[in-house]
């Protein structure tokens, strides 16, 4: 395929990228909105080319890009050409970024998770903010682990808050998605220890003996850990409140049990 210009605002490619912030859009074509130089090129350095590329006139000339253009083209993707007001439409921001990208939506089922090959992965029940989910899977990717598995009624990993929160993540590491049922059954296969967190834990999250492959398990925002899937880890543990706060932010809470759980594999 060859590239072309858009200059219309009402251009029918515009419409149906600007539309991708709607979550029943993603979910009917299956794809998402990422934006940026940098995501683009995390997409690529993952094996991952867009299916429609939009590159703004004031982008080129740049070796991502380049190759972005080249990656786009040779696996049947459409490069495309547009203005400013079009960014500034898409993105739903005054100072859009340069380049766009329309990629297809992966989630790796349970089956297909192999728990042993990294030390630790993360499973996330009825998460609400897309800030948070999009860090978490930041946080996942730094520090090794396999995966992020959202259990119920969670937030859409692929809104475009969540994957901005990514910054590039979302293409590194594997996302799965099941139903609370779906989880349990599963669960009973898992070769290390699922480690939940509670308020009310007795075990201090430095204290607990955990063996690797360790699986955490984070609750929602407001209402913690259900006692349902609380009761399936082999452990429950919680994080000291030392100050007047009585709770962190759940993406931060993530990240202490992350580093806390890897760091001692």
């Amino acid at each position: 395929m060859t590239e072309r210009v858009i200059t219309s605002l009402t251009n029918d490619t515009v419409k149906s990228v600007r539309a991708l912030h709607m979550r029943k859009e993603r979910e009917t074509t299956g794809r998402f909105l990422a934006e940026g130089l940098k995501f683009i090129g995390e997409a690529l350095d993952q094996g991952r080319s867009p299916k429609l590329l939009m590159v703004g006139l004031e982008a080129r000339p740049h070796a991502i890009l380049d190759r972005a253009i080249t990656a786009t083209l040779r696996d049947g993707g459409e490069v495309v050409t547009v203005t400013h007001p079009i960014l500034e439409k898409i993105s739903r921001r005054d100072n859009p970024q340069t380049v766009l990208g329309v990629f297809d939506q992966v989630y790796t089922p349970l089956a297909n998770i192999r728990p042993s090959s990294a030390p630790a992965w993360v499973a996330l029940e009825q998460v609400r903010d897309p800030g948070n989910l999009g860090t978490i899977i930041r946080t996942a990717d730094a520090a090794g682990c396999g995966g992020v598995i959202l259990i119920g009624d969670c937030v859409d990993p692929y809104s475009v808050e969540a994957v901005r929160a990514t910054m590039g993540s979302v293409f590194a590491v594997a996302i799965a998605r099941a139903t609370a049922a779906e989880f349990l059954a599963w669960r009973q296969t898992w070769p290390g220890n699922v480690v939940g967190t509670r308020l009310d834990a007795a075990v201090g999250y430095r204290d607990a003996s955990i063996q690797s492959p360790a699986l955490i398990l984070m609750g929602n925002e407001q209402a913690g850990l259900t006692d349902t899937l609380a009761a399936a880890c082999d452990v429950n543990v919680k994080i000291p409140m030392r100050g007047r706060a009585d709770s962190l932010n759940l993406a931060i809470a993530t990240g202490v049990m992350v580093y806390a759980v890897t760091d001692a594999s």
